[in-house]
């Protein structure tokens, strides 16, 4: 379906933004990975991928705090294949604290890699597509883009921030056929999760399988975790034909999260 197109994935090499970087890469689309892991472990991802699915797949590892190397990103994958197509910007970090105990450094690293690097993207990937006239921006907020939990001030900030910044961007690029829209998930088994739900189980002095149930519990209605590869279809669709009329909207996928 979207074969021949060329998308740039952030945050990558695991977790969700491989699995939708796989799923694009299963529709036909060359890839540029981004984020940060082993080198060896990163250059047998790559490869992998592109023998699997018959694609080029390139690897940048730009630093999503630093501006010049999102624009230097952007300029790499345009020269490589001669346009930048699809943008999903997922990468994400997180910290955990009271406001009142929020380290200021921590907030400022949060804000940069999960909203001020999803501008950025965006500001270098849009002339590009504008002068192609096609493109498609995918944003991976959060189940925590439309509604907050306690101690993570910075995460909910910056994914509130996303949310917004999808809607202003849908409006200017309306009649441009570029499309901007967020997907919202809520649990999702991933490093970054299975970190959160490890550093319970110490805090706590659980078993790990009961901190993972209650987690889901205190949030998810479905009590199971959306899983990378629904979140890669989705997001294949968001960039599909069908969905050429969709933008500027939130897509939940939490089971049920959102919806209480």
């Amino acid at each position: 379906m979207l074969k021949g197109k060329t998308a740039l994935v952030t945050g990558s090499t695991s977790g969700i933004g491989l699995g939708i970087a796989c799923a694009l890469a299963g529709q036909g689309c060359n890839l540029v990975l981004n984020g940060f892991g082993d080198a060896a472990e990163i250059e047998a991802l790559r490869q992998r991928i592109a023998e699997q699915e018959g694609v080029e797949v390139r690897y940048s590892g730009a630093d999503l705090s630093k501006p010049e190397e999102i624009a230097a990103m952007v300029a790499e994958a345009e020269a490589a294949f001669g346009g930048l197509d699809i943008l999903v910007n997922n990468a994400g970090i997180q910290h955990t604290d009271p406001v009142e105990a929020f380290p200021p450094e921590r907030w400022d690293a949060v804000i940069a890699i999960n909203l001020t690097g999803v501008f950025h993207c965006i500001r270098a990937a849009l002339p590009g597509m504008r002068e192609r006239g096609w493109g498609r921006i995918v944003n991976i907020a959060s189940a925590h883009g439309l509604v907050a939990s306690v101690n993570k001030s910075a995460y909910v900030a910056a994914k509130h921030g996303v949310v917004g910044l999808t809607k202003v961007v849908a409006l200017e690029t309306a009649e441009a056929d570029i499309t901007c829209n967020a997907i919202c998930p809520g649990w999702v088994l991933t490093p970054l999760v299975k970190q959160q739900i490890e550093a319970r189980a110490e805090k706590e002095g659980i078993p790990v399988a009961q901190a993972e149930h209650d987690l889901l519990c205190e949030k998810q209605p479905s009590k199971a975790f959306a899983t990378v590869e629904q979140i890669g279809a989705l997001a294949v669709f968001l960039c599909g034909p069908a969905a050429a009329q969709i933008t500027g909207t939130t897509h939940s996928i939490d089971g049920g999260w959102t919806a209480q």
